[in-house]
């Protein structure tokens, strides 16, 4: 991806808007969302460079970066891993000064050669810096968890590793990768590499903790006579629902246990749908005429005593 053409992979022009570049992402997500073409590996990739454009196009001071470097932004402080210069973490005092003294405080003679009387001494072995990058995953490998392949530069190049998600991952963690940061200066172990998670927004779902929030459109008949209809869920395929009779808009439908795991309580969530009633822009003379009727039959005004005091 490294040499990839964000804007090409997204399908807009580089003049494009936040919008437009939104609209295109989302179009191109749902076509090429694992969901919908599993076992297809081109699809995975094609569906994993549409989330890492967006990541950047998405993001106005990432895109502006891109728009000045080029792919390699994220090597010029921009994004991506950075190796523990100023303002990447905290600073290890002890490294500096190349070991510790006493209870804590920093040993000079080791600092200076041992010049002031106590002799040569050998600092003790130091861990390396970390190091900190961030990744983009899709909203269901956040919520199911798996592996996830990211790339970090190293020296002059990039070198490609592999991230294990944990199942029910929220937005914004930190996932540590043992011994992949920047080698000790002192003979110790190496640092660690930590991962930011954010996660890419999906085609129709949504979360809410550990709850996936589901909009469905229903037919007024629908909603007037009932009906049984399927919906999707994030892991178990299509689920028939059934919806009651006089049902209205923003009535709430509960999937339980169809939603994402709870890692303090190890319990998942629900599925809670959103009916949303629609109603056709046109309609035939014919059925005009049957809802004209329908309306002489139906005694009733949603809105009696609704502004009464």
């Amino acid at each position: 991806m490294a040499n990839e053409d964000f804007y090409k992979v997204l399908e807009v022009s580089k003049n494009a808007s936040e919008d437009e570049i939104k609209k295109s992402y989302r179009k191109l997500a749902r076509e090429y969302h694992p969901d919908r073409k599993p076992d297809d590996k081109q699809a995975e990739e094609k569906f994993k460079q549409i989330q890492q454009a967006y990541d950047v196009l998405g993001d106005a001071e990432k895109r502006k970066k891109y728009d000045l470097y080029g792919p390699g932004f994220d090597g010029m402080g921009g994004g991506g891993a950075s190796y523990g210069h100023p303002g990447t973490g905290p600073i290890d005092l002890e490294q500096i000064f190349g070991g510790a003294g006493g209870a804590g405080g920093v040993d000079f003679g080791d600092m200076f050669g041992g010049g002031f009387g106590g002799g040569q001494r050998r600092s003790r072995p130091r861990k390396g810096r970390d190091i900190q990058s961030e990744i983009t995953i899709p909203f269901h490998l956040a919520a199911e968890g798996g592996k996830y392949e990211l790339s970090i530069h190293r020296g002059s190049g990039r070198e490609t590793l592999t991230a294990t998600i944990p199942e029910g991952i929220h937005h914004g963690a930190t996932i540590r990768l043992a011994g992949q940061g920047e080698p000790s200066m002192t003979g110790g172990p190496p640092g660690d590499l930590l991962v930011k998670v954010k996660i890419a927004p999906h085609p129709y779902f949504k979360r809410d903790g550990s709850n996936i929030l589901l909009e469905v459109p229903i037919a007024v008949t629908e909603a007037i006579l009932g009906a049984k209809i399927d919906v999707p869920t994030l892991s178990d395929g299509e689920v028939t629902v059934t919806i009651p009779p006089g049902t209205s808009s923003g009535a709430k439908l509960r999937l339980r246990g169809k939603g994402v795991l709870n890692t303090k309580t190890k319990r998942k969530g629900d599925q809670l749908i959103t009916i949303k009633v629609t109603v056709p822009q046109s309609i035939s003379e014919e059925a005009k005429k049957l809802v004209e009727q329908l309306a002489e039959h139906i005694d009733e005004n949603p809105r009696n005593n609704l502004w009464q005091l």
